[in-house]
């Protein structure tokens, strides 16, 4: 056994590994051991002495990757979780996000159907490091890489350490994630694989896209020493889609209005109405290796890089139903449905809001009366892709002098990401109706709903007065060109490290009976973000600039058309044209001059500009970080663990632009913090099965990037608020408590309990303030400042919000990050159970494959004194139903589920490894709510309690072949949303795709 540190711990804590894993009955393949996949691992449980060894296990593939990780676990002096790879490259999902999804306390949330972010006991704030070094993410936030950037195929193992020690470098709420990679000296042989596999999507019209990975790692004794080296290769396509429709019924129609529409009850009517087609098409390239010389027991050099490509295109599409909400008075649904709004907790306390009436079927007809009063159709492309390029690199060494060991490291770790997007809408001109008399490019066309059935349909009412044909719907003439929005923004982060890490072993020491070393270092990083906001953004409003697309049809292609793949549903718009996605984004320059070219043709006044630099976006952070710490490990008796303190210094210099007079000015913030962390983990063995933990620690979450800047960003639409940041946010700070017990009652098996309670102080949340709307137009003001609530924003279109041919400019919401003067609590329980049959193969025979995992989290959230405040509108229809205005809600903690659950059942004999896992989670607030991020009531939306199911098949054909099977989300669940509070108005539907791998794996 080497003298040196390894990446997981120190020798002493592999010692207790080896130790927890033969009481276990199990082995634990060290580093890398555990990919020797040809040969299975036996061992035979420690005999009394006198006594023949018996009792042998033999355990490989899913048996010998859980029974390794619990022994990690086991034997660990905080709380952690594991999860290890079973064979090469081959995590029990695809997606690192699911993958973490197996681990008790831990939920992910989706885009698209795609695992991208992880929540830890609830929180979204958390860091990623790999191979213990920070990773940097693609955008403002401070969790690291994206977890869709990185193929799980390069991974080994993850590590997710939920109890900090004082040596866990700070930053994270809810846990640390280390995604590790194949370490080359721990190889028992060569190493050679590859993997071939496919992906199929219920959804994708683009057939199957492939994955590669391939591993070759070898280690070599020479006069030097050992030399190993492991070069992981990972290449992968994916194509995701996902329809995702929306209605808005956030008005009010009294009964007592006046109105055409009016019942002898209140009742909420259409406003708005989208169906939003989601495509993503990725192309990702992982490539992770690693070199390390050993030229003696005591030294240990290595060098890491992990470098990973990825290009994530966008090709998705909208159709709005918009100016719908001007039909209010004349629209009279044929059918109602009773939502029930349910109680809200604000400043007040708890508020009853009640019951009112929805629209549910009806027709949208066209009103020739006001010509102000025409619903438009309106078709969108959308090409927000992101490129990323991530590379991280790792040289360090360890060594050991005698009872002095230590490990001294240089890491930098970068993501450089553009964004490119060429976004554009036409506006449907119905021949059947006539032209705005104003000169708009707008006009009438009728539309159908049905909301029924917890289905969001609406579509082309063709049968209704002055209802265009298919034929026109795709008729290049009959659409004009409305707006043109391009983006080619860049953000580049980075981080530099350097770190000094010691440990001095007492174990024999006479200083204390109990102590059995010291461990201090030194971290010193360098951390910085810069962003570039580069667009031209143009909206066309009237028929005098806009040309029609007959000038422009070699740009334009029929949309989706199969909206109804998902669910059947029977309304939903088919037919219409778009400005070729594809082709805005492989050539967006050839597609800007066409339509610049158009716009000539048509005679118009206007034409569009190549995107530049937004000087009011611009802003460049970076911060300096001095950080130290002491360890004291020790063990006595039953009890084992370590106490410490992690002390840090944090400079923090911002430069960003200030606008005056339209002229940019640079303005520079300084700041600085420091703190104090105590953290305390505590073991205890009362028997030699059951492990008792305690923990106590204390941690910082440092604020995004974009909330400390004094920079602004401004949208062409008049609904997604303009955020605003804030230079004088604190650090979030944690402390943190942990009890749990473990009972290990038999080989590979356990049932383990735990608590946990967080008190957050200073905690970000986010306040958006909205502008006023008339109660009875439902227009905004149009003059800045804005008195009457929001920001004035220079280039939004009104829309709905002023009165036709109104020019651009309006009062729109605004968003900014405060620290809650408040304490809240994170409180909750966790339950995991682990078992298999194995050792009852003399009794079950093929039968004692099966085995089991499950676990379960309840967990809470309370405290703070930050609200959301309602809507205009929104107060409107709540004091209609006697509700005490302006109404608030106790802001909540995002993506917090209070209950969730997932449950594995596998089967591993004869060559056959399958498993199928069912994970549940309850509702939770969210703010990912459609095409916008602004909420129509206010409030942040209510993802309903959903589940999903994924299963797999592997069968080795030989010692070196395997073929297998994968499915994600084999029920194709969907996604619901509701507004205001859970199942009360639905409002927000995503339906995604099942997914089907399929490959064959071959060691060399």
């Amino acid at each position: 056994m080497r003298t040196f540190k390894q990446d997981e711990s120190v020798s002493l804590r592999r010692q207790r590994v080896w130790r927890a894993a033969l009481l276990a009955g199990v082995a634990l393949p060290l580093g890398a051991a555990a990919w020797a996949q040809e040969e299975p691992v036996t061992v035979s449980a420690p005999a009394a002495e006198g006594e023949a060894r018996q009792d042998t296990v033999v355990v490989t593939g899913i048996r010998s990757s859980l029974a390794s990780a619990l022994s990690e676990k086991r034997a660990a002096d905080n709380l952690i979780e594991v999860i290890q790879a079973e064979d090469i490259g081959k995590l029990p999902d695809q997606n690192l996000a699911e993958v973490l999804e197996n681990i008790t306390g831990v939920q992910i949330t989706r885009e698209a159907g795609v695992g991208t972010g992880v929540q830890i006991r609830g929180t979204n704030a958390n860091r990623t490091e790999i191979n213990g070094v920070s990773t940097v993410g693609s955008g403002s936030g401070r969790g690291g890489i994206s977890f869709e950037d990185v193929s799980a195929a390069m991974i080994a193992a993850v590590e997710v350490t939920k109890a900090p020690e004082a040596k866990t470098i700070e930053g994270s709420v809810g846990g640390t994630i280390n995604l590790r990679t194949i370490r080359p000296l721990d190889l028992t042989e060569r190493l050679t694989t590859i993997r071939i596999q496919g992906e199929d999507s219920s959804l994708t019209t683009d057939g199957i896209t492939p994955r590669l990975a391939g591993t070759y790692g070898n280690k070599w004794s020479t006069d030097m020493g050992e030399i190993g080296t492991v070069i992981s290769v990972s290449y992968a396509e994916q194509d995701v889609t996902a329809f995702r429709p929306r209605a808005d019924r956030d008005n009010l129609i009294a009964s007592d209005s006046g109105a055409d529409s009016a019942q002898s009850f209140d009742f909420l009517p259409i406003q708005f109405l989208n169906q939003d087609y989601d495509n993503f098409e990725y192309e990702t390239t992982n490539i992770a290796g690693t070199v390390e010389w050993a030229p003696n027991d005591g030294v240990k050099l290595y060098f890491d890089a992990v470098l990973n490509d990825q290009e994530r295109r966008q090709e998705s599409s909208r159709v709005q139903a918009s100016g719908v909400s001007s039909l209010n008075n004349i629209s009279i649904p044929s059918a109602f449905e009773t939502v029930n709004f349910g109680t809200l907790s604000g400043e007040d306390g708890a508020q009853f809001l009640g019951s009112i009436e929805a629209a549910l079927r009806g027709v949208i007809p066209v009103d020739l009366a006001d010509d102000d009063d025409d619903p438009n159709l309106r078709f969108s492309s959308d090409t927000n892709s992101r490129l990323t390029d991530s590379r991280i690199y790792r040289l360090g060494t360890d060594w050991r002098r005698g009872k002095l060991s230590g490990r001294v490291e240089l890491s930098t770790s970068t993501s450089d990401s553009t964004t490119p997007s060429f976004n554009t809408t036409l506006n449907f001109i119905n021949p059947n109706a006539p032209l705005d008399a104003g000169g708009g490019n707008d006009n009438a066309v009728p539309f159908v709903y049905d909301l029924s059935g917890g289905a969001l349909t609406f579509a082309v009412a063709q049968d209704a007065a002055f209802g265009p044909t298919t034929a026109q719907l795709l008729d290049p003439a009959n659409v004009v060109l409305r707006d043109v929005n391009i983006g080619e923004d860049k953000s580049d982060n980075s981080e530099d490290a350097f770190r000094a890490d010691f440990t001095y072993d007492l174990t024999d020491s006479s200083v204390s009976e109990f102590i059995t070393s010291i461990d201090a270092g030194y971290r010193y990083n360098k951390t910085s973000s810069t962003r570039d906001q580069i667009r031209s953004n143009v909206g066309l409003r009237s028929m005098a600039d806009s040309p029609r697309g007959d000038l422009f049809a070699d740009l334009l292609v029929a949309g989706p058309d199969n909206f109804n793949a998902a669910d059947g549903r029977a309304l939903y718009v088919s037919d219409f044209l778009l400005i070729n996605p594809e082709l805005a984004a492989s050539n967006p320059d050839g597609v800007l001059a066409a339509l610049n070219a158009a716009i000539s043709a048509h005679g118009g006044s206007r034409s569009i500009d190549s995107p530049t630099s937004s000087q009011s976006a611009f802003f460049d952070i970076e911060e300096e970080t001095h950080a130290l710490y002491a360890q004291a490990n020790f063990e006595y008796g039953m009890f084992r663990g370590n106490a410490g303190l992690r002390y840090l210094e944090t400079d923090i210099t911002s430069v960003g632009n200030s606008i005056l007079n339209g002229t940019a000015m640079r303005v520079s913030t300084e700041g600085s913090y420091d703190f104090l962390l105590p953290r305390f983990n505590l073991v205890a063995n009362p028997t030699e099965d059951v492990i008792l933990r305690f923990g106590l620690s204390r941690d910082i979450r440092r604020p995004n990037f974009d909330d400390l800047s004094t920079s602004r960003t401004f949208s062409t639409s008049p609904n997604p608020p303009v955020q605003i940041g804030n230079p004088g946010l604190a650090p979030e700070q944690v402390d943190s408590f942990d009890i749990a017990a473990e009972w290990y009652f038999a080989p590979s098996a356990v049932v383990s309990i735990g608590y946990f309670n967080k008190k957050r102080t200073d905690l970000f949340v986010t306040q958006q303030e909205d502008p006023f709307e008339d109660p009875v137009t439902g227009f905004r003001d149009l003059t800045d400042p804005c008195e009457a609530g929001g920001i004035f924003n220079p280039i939004a279109d009104p829309n709905v919000f002023a009165a036709s041919g109104t020019p651009v400019g309006i009062c729109v919401p605004v968003s900014t990050t405060v620290n809650d003067p408040g304490e809240t609590t994170q409180e909750g329980f966790e339950f995991a159970f682990q078992y298999d049959l194995s050792e009852f193969e003399d009794r079950l025979g093929w039968a004692s494959g099966f085995g089991v995992l499950a676990n379960y989290t309840n967990q809470k959230f309370s405290g703070g004194e930050t609200v959301n405040t309602a809507t205009s509108r929104a107060n409107q229809v709540f004091a209609a139903l006697g509700a005490t205005t302006p109404v608030t809600f106790q802001q909540p903690l995002i993506d917090l589920s209070e209950n969730a659950y997932n449950a594995t059942l596998y089967y591993e004999k004869y060559g056959l490894s399958a498993r199928a896992r069912y994970t549940w989670r309850d509702a939770y607030r969210s703010t990912d709510f459609g095409s916008t991020s602004s909420f129509p009531w206010g409030f942040p939306v209510v993802q309903e309690a959903r589940g999903q199911l994924n299963a797999s098949i592997n069968y080795d054909v030989t010692e070196s072949l395997s073929v297998g099977i994968e499915g994600v989300n084999l029920t194709e669940s969907e996604v619901q949303q509701s507004c205001v509070n859970e199942g009360a108005l639905l409002c927000f539907q995503g339906l995604t795709d099942r997914r089907i791998s399929f490959g064959a794996s071959y060691s060399f």
